[in-house]
């Protein structure tokens, strides 16, 4: 595993010895604390059991993909979000004061020629990184950027120490210049991509190298926001004119037919040049229920535009095993488009029709994709709906509390 630099300032985080779960030797860690569950060391099982992560006013359900059961409920007070931490096992909730990491009690590790794979209790570890006003998550390239949206700062941690049998892990960080709404993604050569602004605008995105001198810079992405990696490391960065692209050392811009024709939200593939994003038209507009998807081309820097019929809402994109674009419409149903062609592959029905909430925080279908398989939360049913993109059969499961975000590991 790669392994992020001390260089800058480190920051070290000791682990409760309750809450520590290591995964560096053959035998099981010792039991940790956990939500509501029983308490239970974890156990080797024969097979992976992958979970999900699902937020509620007032904690966190930890969810068995299998068969849907809750197997956990992890209190937590406030609004929380959440994404992967890039280590298959923890994600990381952003929370009041910080970036704190939550072990789901699942993951699969390699000992010699076999894999092994465990299972127990989920655990709101000790384990927190300190944020302002923490915004984005990114794991990509063996490192995770944790973006602090009050200082600039993005911290650059090794996810897989997040479960170091001696209870510490280190980090990086890199200040921007200034504070901003941003994000940062560290690349597996060692450089790092970091968003340009300040508190007023955001203006484009700018290359480092690994002694984080600055290389290369655009400043034609106009409110730059979000990003998502493509084949090849192709990393993508959405603009309120198009997209911006880069590839091994270059920027290269993907612009809009419209002179505002935002690409806030973006779902990348490792296996397609194309990235599936949201695609809105109305700069004035405090809800704007876009019904048309932008598939963007890394190669030619073209934007084909394709009209659902439906809206869909920035929880609603993801990408299926073969790249294909997925999208969860306000009509309760998933079109599955084959990204090249913009062509719609398969339509499945899955939930009554709905409206977007005027309130981004309100709880809304949300969709998160593990492999053949489209997860879709149901708010208005209290349930979770697995749906697979091959075959359409969907498998249902009800949640003990409403669901707002969903993420996997």
């Amino acid at each position: 595993m790669k392994t992020p630099s001390p260089r800058g300032i480190a920051l070290t985080v000791a682990l409760s010895a309750a809450l520590a779960a290591g995964c560096s030797a053959p035998a099981p860690p010792p039991a940790q604390e956990s939500g509501s569950g029983p308490e239970q060391a974890p156990a080797e099982v024969s097979a992976a059991e992958p979970r999900l992560a699902l937020t509620y006013d007032g904690g966190v359900l930890i969810v068995d993909e299998t068969n849907l059961t809750v197997v956990d409920d992890v209190p937590l007070g406030g609004f929380t979000r959440l994404a992967p931490a890039g280590d298959g096992r923890h994600v990381m909730i952003s929370t009041e004061g910080g970036f704190r990491a939550l072990d789901t009690g699942s993951w699969s590790e390699r000992h010699g020629d076999h894999r092994h794979h465990y299972s127990g209790p989920a655990a709101l570890t000790e384990t927190v990184f300190p944020a302002g006003k923490p915004g984005h998550v990114v794991a990509h390239g063996g490192t995770t950027a944790l973006f602090d949206d009050a200082t600039g700062r993005a911290e650059l941690i090794d996810p897989f120490g997040l479960a170091a049998t001696e209870g510490v892990t280190d980090s990086e960080s890199y200040t921007a210049p200034h504070a901003h709404h941003g994000v940062a993604v560290a690349l597996a050569d060692g450089s790092l991509l970091v968003t340009l602004g300040d508190s007023d605008s955001r203006t484009g995105i700018a290359l480092l190298d690994s002694s984080r001198r600055e290389i290369a810079r655009t400043e034609e992405c106009p409110g730059v926001h979000g990003e998502a990696v493509a084949e090849g490391e192709t990393i993508v960065f959405g603009c309120q004119d198009g997209m911006m692209i880069y590839r091994n050392g270059t920027f290269t811009k993907a612009t809009s037919r419209d002179d505002y024709g935002r690409i806030g939200n973006q779902a990348g593939s490792p296996v397609s040049p194309v990235v599936l994003g949201d695609y809105k038209t109305d700069p004035d507009a405090d809800l704007e229920r876009p019904e048309t998807v932008a598939l963007v081309d890394t190669r030619t820097a073209e934007i084909r535009l394709v009209d659902l019929g439906t809206s869909y809402t920035f929880r609603s994109l993801g990408r299926g095993p073969d790249g294909e674009a997925v999208v969860l419409g306000t009509d309760g149903a998933l079109h599955v488009l084959d990204p090249e062609s913009g062509e719609t592959i398969r339509r499945m029905d899955v939930l009554a029709q709905w409206t977007e909430p005027e309130d981004w925080q309100t709880p809304r279908p949300a969709l998160s994709v593990s492999g053949r398989t489209a997860f879709v939360t149901d708010p208005a049913t209290d349930s979770l709906h697995a749906v697979d993109l091959v075959s359409g059969d969907i498998r249902t499961g009800s949640l003990p509390h409403t669901p707002n975000e969903i993420s996997g590991t």
